[in-house]
């Protein structure tokens, strides 16, 4: 995927992403109320931030328990990233971010997302090592330096 069509995704996304949230808002408040959505909306972010608390504690113990045994961490990262990403998916106001923020936070749905974000994160790297890195120009004269 070149870069220009990654920025236009990014960019739909952008858009598309809060529409769809009102719509979903629309929707809800128009099935319990106006006011038991805000309820609703305020909670959610209540339980967001606990959420991510608990699990943010418990993926930093995890971290310090790996470095302890003199292992690379790599697990414990990437869940220390998606828990970072889902509180903040979960704390922003929306219903439709809420889930895919849950998805990323809750302890039996993270090894998903951790897979998710391993094969993205691995097809980045493989990209970057594919890319030529420009070696030492040809007209280059290999020798010796003599002290006179």
């Amino acid at each position: 995927m070149s870069r220009r069509t990654r920025w236009g995704l990014l960019a739909l996304l952008f858009m598309a992403v809060p529409v769809l949230e009102i719509y979903v808002l629309i929707q809800i408040g128009q099935v319990i109320g106006a006011w038991w959505t805000v309820a609703l909306l305020i909670a959610d972010s209540i339980f967001g931030s606990w959420l991510l608390k608990r699990e943010g504690v418990r993926a930093w113990r995890a971290l310090q328990v790996a470095l302890t045994e003199g292992r690379m961490p790599a697990r414990e990262l990437a869940d220390a990233a998606l828990i970072v990403f889902g509180g903040t998916l979960m704390i922003s106001p929306g219903f439709v971010t809420d889930v895919f923020g849950l998805l990323a936070i809750l302890p039996f749905t993270r090894p998903f997302a951790r897979r998710v974000l391993t094969a993205v994160v691995a097809r980045r790297v493989t990209v970057a090592r594919n890319v030529r890195r420009p070696g030492p120009p040809d007209d280059v004269v290999r020798g010796e330096v003599v002290d006179p």
